[in-house]
């Protein structure tokens, strides 16, 4: 799944918003399912899984964004030096494919965090026309800084939530995108998708 902020921490700042919307809104809808036929073909929204998998998202966005906040640092940008600390360099394309973000956003978080001292980046000797990313020992330092925050966080989520519980969840969801891992089946191979008419 992915789910790509362009603006990091806009993005995050949004998910305040986001939450005072709903509450907003709950005080307007009517209880009970939607009587729409188009709705009772439905399953309930409660039970949409890509809203589901959002809401924990965002659930969990909540609980790491203050630490690194104090960091002047966004998840997108924690991310991008989570993926680059493991490796000796990606090039922008592959960074966006570790961290499940655009690439547009990614050259712009490179280009902040290069800025910063924390990203370098150099021209591929394989290809001219590629230019590599890594971190830079000021970048594993602050690393270093944010990693007992950042256990802290895990720590408050266990804590919350189960270890057990945690572990499952973990396991779940690795498995639910290895079991979607395969090309996507076409509009019409599907029981009950009608092909679109003519």
């Amino acid at each position: 799944m992915r789910y790509d902020e362009i603006n990091g921490v806009a993005a995050e700042s949004g998910l305040a918003d986001m939450s005072k919307a709903k509450k907003a809104n709950k005080s307007t809808m009517a209880d009970g399912p939607l009587k729409t036929p188009s709705a009772q073909a439905l399953r309930t929204f409660d039970k949409s899984l890509p809203m589901t998998l959002l809401r924990t998202h965002e659930a969990v966005l909540r609980t790491f964004i203050p630490h690194l906040r104090a960091h002047d640092l966004s998840t997108q940008q924690w991310r991008v030096m989570r993926a680059l600390a493991e490796v000796e360099a990606y090039d922008v394309s592959e960074l966006a494919e570790a961290c499940s973000l655009l690439r547009p956003s990614v050259s712009r978080i490179v280009q902040n965090l290069e800025g910063r001292g924390i990203l370098q980046r150099q021209p591929c000797d394989r290809d001219s026309r590629r230019s590599l990313v890594s971190i830079t020992p000021e970048g594993l330092e602050l690393i270093a800084v944010i990693a007992p925050e950042s256990e802290a966080r895990y720590a408050y989520i266990e804590k919350q939530f189960g270890r057990d519980n945690l572990t499952a969840l973990y396991d779940m969801l690795q498995s639910l995108v290895a079991s979607l891992s395969s090309p996507t089946p076409a509009f019409g191979d599907l029981a009950g998708e009608d092909e679109a008419q003519d």
